[in-house]
């Protein structure tokens, strides 16, 4: 497990590899970083419905959820990647679920463009990597590595787009 990403798309030996224990499926994002291209977005996206559930609850139990999420996730990715040969293949997008629930925090009782908003914002950070993101995604391997680059990029894009609500209220 050297490489940063592993950049291919997954093979059909990887693919059963995954879907043959349930970390796999959790690991990649329940099926959307199968996606031939752009698995990391249709990880984003797919993360928005179940947060139309997350959005009815209460701050904290959104707290809650994002931190159990993001132990799963540390746990799946770290399986999931073992079962792959890579510390981090394009196709494990739980990173993605969790970094989106977080860039959408301030959106929980905002108006709709505020998810599409979040959304954009969230693919910005993860796609560009700024620092401190870029050192994350370098340094840390395993599920660890995983995951915590995206709960940085979740962070920035949730306060930009918190900035962003309170000077257009």
């Amino acid at each position: 497990m050297n490489a940063p990403v592993e950049r291919r798309n997954i093979t059909a030996t990887q693919r059963r590899a995954l879907l043959a224990m349930p970390a796999g499926w959790i690991a990649c994002g329940l099926g959307s970083g199968l996606a031939p291209v752009a698995q990391g977005t249709f990880g984003s996206l797919a993360a928005i419905l179940p947060w139309l559930l997350l959005r009815e609850l209460s701050l904290p139990l959104n707290l809650l959820v994002i931190a159990l999420g993001f132990a799963l996730g540390v746990w799946a990715c770290e399986l999931a990647g073992r079962a792959l040969g890579v510390d981090d293949h394009r196709a494990l997008v739980w990173d993605e679920f969790v970094g989106q629930w977080i860039a959408l925090l301030p959106a929980l009782l905002a108006p709709w463009w505020a998810v599409a908003a979040g959304f954009a914002l969230f693919r910005l950070f993860d796609v560009w990597k700024p620092w401190p993101i870029r050192v994350l995604d370098r340094r840390l391997k395993g599920g660890l590595g995983v995951m915590a680059d995206d709960v940085v990029a979740g962070v920035f894009a949730a306060a930009v787009l918190a900035i962003a609500l309170h000077l257009l209220r």
